[in-house]
């Protein structure tokens, strides 16, 4: 069981990169079927530039592509973390004080929950499983 310990911190770590990574990456990939044009309205509502909205293809398909692989997961964690603040602020922002109708729940838990776990890999790093082999602070 002593391996158990040493290691089980960096295998709860990389399920953690995989599942954030996997789905978040679902949802970009349904961005790039269906493009960003929708999130240019609520940017400009916000004096924001539309230009904003290619960011979504950054956060959710290069950041979890770089959280899957251990690669620069502390950036691509900030990233995500970015996104869903902002996902919540643009779109979803007169739902953070709601429950939902049907089998209760939080109406923003899935943001939330994306949000927390990109912000605690942040902190973390990749772990031990990771495409690089060096120790660099980013990872």
């Amino acid at each position: 069981m002593a391996g158990f310990k040493t290691n089980g911190n960096d295998i709860g770590l990389l399920l953690l990169r995989v599942a954030l990574g996997g789905i978040l990456l679902f949802h970009g990939i349904s961005k790039l079927s269906t493009g960003v044009e929708w999130v240019k309205g609520p940017l400009g509502q916000l004096g924001l530039p539309g230009v904003l909205a290619y960011g979504l293809y950054v956060a959710e398909i290069i950041a979890p592509i770089l959280i899957i692989l251990g690669f620069l997961t502390r950036p691509a964690g900030l990233v995500i973390a970015f996104d869903m603040l902002m996902a919540v602020f643009l779109v979803q922002r007169q739902q953070i004080f709601t429950i939902k109708p049907m089998g209760g729940g939080w109406a923003i838990e899935l943001e939330a929950l994306i949000f927390l776990v990109a912000v605690a890999l942040f902190f973390t790093g990749a772990g031990k499983y990771r495409v690089t082999k060096a120790k660099w602070i980013w990872d």
